[in-house]
């Protein structure tokens, strides 16, 4: 029995998707848009002994949260409880982290250092790297584990993430509202508008990744998932409009005051300790992603 919580998020949905096509059964959604948190880990403790493998994917990941406590109660502590199940039952773990640890970037977006002097800009970010450094702290463990940190992952299935859909999903609508895209004017001035910087990797690379990780099981640890090139909103857009037919028409809006001072002008994975690891896999450009997602809403929408 394979259980995957977060189950109906826009990763999780996916993951699941993937899982079933490749012939695996037995597959366990939990997630908390059906069911409380307490009763889910409620369910894991009854069923550990059947477990074959935990994918944790659930967690609060909206990053204009502030309530500290529900990402504790959520985020942390719900991990924890996990982690030890699937120590004390011997279960491969796999859990999602978050490229949001790293914060500004001061630190760099290096796996393969310490996580320690992490700075991360809000609470969703605290959140996801207060349980790696627990984690990061344990001498026991599942008996295979990994944290992935996601970068800014985009792809079908994310509409009910309402705001913090990707930029790819909000651009799309845009331009079929308004004929046009507004990003978020810089207010770095070592950033033009719309020259901010992601690493935006597709949501089948992150799903292959999990499943890898599960099928090959590497050595435990942290590690980035990214395709290790960072590229600018602007590039973004203009990948939309191109698959879509339609000329460029982008202009730009200020930033929010409220997410201003935490906002993030550049993102990048380092991904030499995954291939280290073994994952071979090349990911998706940005251009080829897009039009693949967009295709895909295309279709939808028919």
């Amino acid at each position: 029995m394979i259980v995957v919580t977060g189950g109906k998020g826009f990763i999780g949905q996916n993951l699941v998707m993937e899982l079933t096509k490749r012939g695996y059964v037995g597959i366990v959604v939990l997630d908390t848009k059906e069911e409380t948190l307490e009763s889910i880990l409620e369910w894991l403790s009854s069923n550990a002994k059947d477990i074959d493998a935990v994918f944790h994917l659930g967690a609060i990941t909206d990053t204009t949260v502030m309530d500290r406590n529900l990402f504790d109660e959520f985020n942390v502590m719900a991990s924890i409880f996990i982690w030890n199940i699937c120590t004390e039952y011997h279960i491969p773990l796999i859990y999602a982290s978050s490229a949001a640890t790293y914060g500004d970037g001061e630190e760099g977006f290096d796996d393969e250092r310490t996580i320690f002097n992490l700075k991360p800009l809000n609470p969703y970010g605290e959140s996801k790297q207060q349980f790696d450094v627990w984690v990061m702290g344990q001498e026991r463990t599942p008996w295979f584990w990994s944290g992935l940190k996601f970068f800014n992952v985009y792809g079908y299935g994310e509409k009910d993430k309402g705001n913090m859909a990707s930029v790819v999903f909000h651009t799309y609508n845009q331009i079929n509202e308004s004929g046009g895209m507004k990003l978020f004017r810089s207010h770095n001035p070592r950033y033009k508008d719309g020259e901010q910087l992601r690493d935006f990797v597709y949501v089948d690379d992150v799903v292959d990744v999990c499943i890898w990780m599960f099928e090959n099981k590497p050595v435990s640890g942290i590690y980035n998932v990214g395709t290790g090139k960072a590229r600018t909103f602007h590039d973004l857009s203009k990948a939309v409009f191109k698959t879509l037919g339609i000329q460029e028409n982008i202009s730009y809006i200020d930033t929010p005051i409220k997410i201003r001072d935490k906002y993030q002008y550049f993102t990048e994975a380092q991904i030499d300790k995954l291939g280290k690891a073994g994952y071979k896999k090349p990911f998706h450009e940005l251009e080829e992603g897009v039009l693949k997602y967009i295709n895909k809403l295309r279709y939808e929408n028919c």
